[in-house]
């Protein structure tokens, strides 16, 4: 499978001189796949609907900054996009679902439970059901699944395509991984906001990451279950360290290919 790497929004917020929704368009035997959907065109044509943590991230307005953008700019229309496997639903997330209504969405149970039936106030700052008001097929996966690697279990929701759950930063948080043309690719989703919490080198100069510890605070004030945070990347870590794997996030772009040096974070 060819695995492409895509912007799906460009945030300036306070922990950061510049985040991305970093997502991943596949070439699949099923269609296109996408792996996150960051926001959709609506959302930056109307950033009301994200509320104020939406507005606390400062998304950039520019429509060229979509999954929608991203999969057309590849030379594929939108109907070619025929699933959607998302690491959770948090509005940076799942917001270009409703770019792609017909897509298949793929989750955790646990997730879906949160983001549509959960009374918890914070849940509310984070979960937009307006974002998947026109999806029709949204399937489901509750527990751990089968065995995968490195003591984790996941789903494999298409084939080469693996729905690992990794919660803390909600209640259903998962990472994905896939099985591409030039080795595992795994995308963490904000399991790890900051890339030099698993060992991850910069996309484009290969050297090692500093820490940020302005994104790596933010996590800790994001996450549903922040005492899950340090296991988290040590699972990352070891997948990263693991040959033929690359392991990204969603937010950190100095593990997006083509960042210059400095760029995440409050680096020079």
């Amino acid at each position: 499978m060819r695995v492409h790497h895509a912007v799906a929004g460009v945030l300036r917020p306070r922990f950061a001189a510049r985040a991305i929704c970093h997502v991943l368009v596949v070439e699949h035997e099923a269609g296109l796949v996408l792996v996150d959907a960051g926001f959709g065109t609506a959302d930056l044509a109307d950033p009301r609907r994200l509320g104020p943590m939406g507005r606390a991230l400062r998304p950039d307005p520019d429509p060229s900054t979509t999954a929608l953008a991203a999969v057309l700019a590849l030379g594929f229309s939108a109907e070619a996009v025929t699933h959607i496997v998302l690491t959770h639903l948090d509005f940076d997330h799942a917001g270009g679902l409703s770019d792609f209504p017909h897509a298949v969405v793929h989750t955790t149970a646990e997730e879906w439970a949160a983001a549509t039936v959960a009374t918890h106030a914070p849940e509310h700052l984070r979960y937009k059901p307006v974002q998947w008001a026109t999806t029709s097929d949204v399937r489901r996966y509750g527990g751990a699944g089968e065995p995968w690697r490195h003591e984790l279990s996941g789903h494999e929701v298409l084939p080469g395509i693996t729905l690992v759950p990794m919660v803390g930063h909600t209640r259903g948080h998962a990472i994905v991984a896939v099985e591409g043309d030039d080795g595992l690719v795994v995308h963490a989703g904000d399991a790890a906001f900051d890339a030099s919490a698993y060992g991850a080198r910069h996309a484009t100069t290969g050297k090692p990451l500093r820490r940020v510890p302005p994104m790596r605070a933010f996590e800790v004030a994001a996450c549903r279950q922040p005492w899950r945070i340090r296991g988290n990347h040590a699972a990352l870590r070891r997948l990263q360290a693991t040959e033929g794997v690359t392991v990204v996030n969603a937010h950190d772009p100095r593990v997006f290919p083509g960042e210059s040096e400095a760029t995440g974070g409050r680096e020079p």
